[in-house]
């Protein structure tokens, strides 16, 4: 009888002990970083300097990042009157990861382009102003998913008949999440060319209330694409928050990184020199000259290495992707 109760108390506590170690699995989920083959539980991050080819300030901001090694990711947006530029230079820097930063829209007031596609066949991509839409809304109410196709394949188009094949593409102001045919459009176009796009991971419910809280349609049809999508995706996806000086900018970005959970997340900035033409331009001049010096930083470089945050670039992650085939 004693050995029989010994035998049920093993089993008991064998019993407790699986389910416990069940549970601990249960509550991991392993993460897109992991699924690429980063060390688990490790914050990854790939630093993107968005807007190259927007103006030449923002192509010195970018190419010094480049040179340095301190940022490696950027991506053009191929309308703009300095695109060319950044492109040619790109081709000449190999240790560059440089993408297509599909451009819908021309936001600001008195700098603006218009599309790489006969305006007569994107009609409806045109403003009354005959440049693209300065908002997102704007783009959804009147654009067809169509017409956004046709548009973001020229751009991809004239950057690899210019000599360079783009390492990713990402989108603009989050034009492409606007609409569920729209990310569809993005998706189907990633994987056309199999050239990896920021996709965003929204099966995690708190990533997708997050999208849904600014105001994209994260909705199931949008998670549903997602789902069968076949490139890398993203674990998070956020960018480098403000600051009233250089040093709160600083401190809030080194705030945020400590919140991130572990992960592959890709932190977007806009890096520019400061010059009166930036000032005219766009209001947030003074953000983009701080984001030009953020990275190179020995302050953040140091904060990196303390909390063993790993920096990473859509070119490795696409090497990684493809040994996990």
């Amino acid at each position: 009888m004693k050995n029989q109760l010994n035998k049920k108390s093993t089993i008991l506590i064998f019993s407790i002990l699986l389910l416990s170690v069940l549970s601990v699995f249960a509550q991991h989920k392993v993460t897109n970083a992991e699924k690429l083959g980063f060390p688990k539980g490790k914050k990854i991050l790939l630093l993107h300097c968005d807007d190259a080819g927007m103006c030449e300030e923002a192509n010195i901001a970018v190419q010094s990042y480049i040179l340095k090694g301190d940022v490696l990711s950027a991506a053009v947006m191929v309308p703009c009157p300095y695109a060319d530029d950044m492109i040619a230079w790109a081709i000449k820097h190999p240790s560059a990861d440089i993408g297509v930063h599909l451009t819908l829209t021309s936001e600001w007031q008195n700098y603006r382009w218009t599309t790489i596609t006969d305006p007569k066949k994107v009609p409806w991509l045109i403003d009354p102003e005959g440049k693209m839409w300065h908002e997102v809304p704007d783009v959804v109410m009147h654009a067809s998913a169509k017409e956004v196709e046709t548009e973001i394949h020229a751009q991809i188009d004239k950057m690899i008949k210019l000599g360079y094949r783009p390492s990713h593409i990402d989108t603009h102001m989050g034009t492409l999440y606007g609409s569920a045919e729209y990310a569809k459009v993005f998706f189907e176009t990633a994987v056309k060319y199999n050239i990896p796009a920021n996709a965003i991971d929204l099966s995690n419910k708190e990533v997708a209330d997050n999208y849904k809280a600014a105001g994209y349609p994260a909705n199931d049809e949008m998670i549903k694409y997602l789902e069968t999508y076949p490139l890398p995706k993203l674990d998070n996806f956020t960018s480098a928050p403000e600051g009233k000086t250089y040093e709160e900018k600083r401190d809030n970005f080194m705030k945020l990184v400590t919140m991130l959970k572990p992960g592959l997340t890709e932190i977007i900035f806009h890096p520019s020199i400061l010059t009166e033409n930036l000032k005219s331009i766009t209001g947030t001049a003074q953000q983009r000259a701080w984001e030009a010096q953020l990275f190179s930083d020995p302050v953040m470089k140091q904060f990196f290495k303390d909390n063993d945050i790993e920096i990473t670039t859509w070119t490795e992650i696409m090497k990684k992707f493809n040994k996990t085939k």
